[in-house]
């Protein structure tokens, strides 16, 4: 593979979102696709159902939940194309209300996955982006609705213009903390591990676009959180309105913005909108 080849990466790609995803940049990006999945068999069954479509995704094994795996990755992108282009952080889990599991395990294996997988993804690959490089990072409107039901006081830290990487994951390992000890309510914390975890993905996109902006300004790299909104997947059941195809709109018109684009940047977009 010549390094000078274009290419974008999508974690948790092998069925849902980040399958349409996949199938819309094999149509439209100018370089090659890697389709990501944690398992190796459903990966490749995936990509084997691209190729039937006439389409050429490559497949990489990924589970974001292991940092081996996520170097794994790092180390393939650096030896087959010296760098990343487009980076789509759509990999996470939901725990439906009817699950069994006590909430202080759920809320554990949703930050675990969710935030600190995301993380761990961004750690490893965003000092592999070039220049004009986009990010998304999937997160819901779940995670503003959960902001709203927390106190004044983590609202207004949560929101903070300055605050830093370390400070977040000191926020977020605070709540599981809180949770294993049943004080989260009274700590001031929604009781919503779901959207706690997509308020650290959507605060974590904000400073990761600042850090971006202060340390590599002449690059123009582009990083944004998106909602795809409910839709028909194992996450969102079979009543959501939406299509994978159709949730899959604003995660690949922020990947495939322009290279002149000057934004958005460091926001929170849903159907192809910035919210405030």
């Amino acid at each position: 593979m010549s390094s000078c080849r274009r290419v974008a990466l999508v974690t948790g790609a092998n069925k849902g979102i980040g399958f349409a995803v996949t199938r819309e940049l094999c149509r439209r990006f100018s370089g090659d696709v890697v389709l990501t999945a944690r398992d190796e068999a459903r990966g490749r069954a995936a990509v084997q159902q691209l190729q039937a479509e006439g389409l050429s995704p490559r497949f990489h094994l990924l589970d974001i939940d292991d940092l081996q795996s996520i170097r794994a990755v790092g180390d393939f992108l650096r030896r087959e194309y010296g760098g990343l282009d487009v980076l789509v952080n759509n990999a996470g889990i939901f725990f439906n209300k009817g699950d069994p599991t006590p909430f202080h395990l759920v809320a554990e294996a949703t930050m675990k996955t969710n935030f600190f997988g995301t993380l761990n993804v961004c750690k490893e690959l965003l000092p592999l982006m070039r220049p004009q490089g986009r990010v998304v990072n999937v997160s819901s409107m779940s995670s503003s609705m959960a902001l709203k039901g927390c106190s004044p006081e983590l609202q207004q830290k949560l929101q903070s213009e300055t605050i830093t990487e370390e400070e977040l994951v000191k926020f977020i390992n605070k709540f599981m903390e809180d949770m294993k000890n049943e004080g989260h309510e009274k700590e001031g914390w929604q009781n919503n591990a779901y959207g706690v975890s997509k308020i650290g993905v959507t605060v974590l996109s904000r400073i990761q676009a600042r850090k971006l902006s202060e340390e590599r300004r002449g690059d123009r790299i582009l990083l944004n959180a998106c909602c795809p909104g409910w839709v028909r997947t194992d996450m969102g059941g079979h009543s959501a309105p939406k299509s994978p195809e159709e949730g899959a709109e604003t995660l690949v018109y922020l990947a495939l913005l322009p290279p002149d684009a000057e934004g958005p940047h460091g926001q929170f977009v849903q159907e192809k909108n910035v919210l405030q």
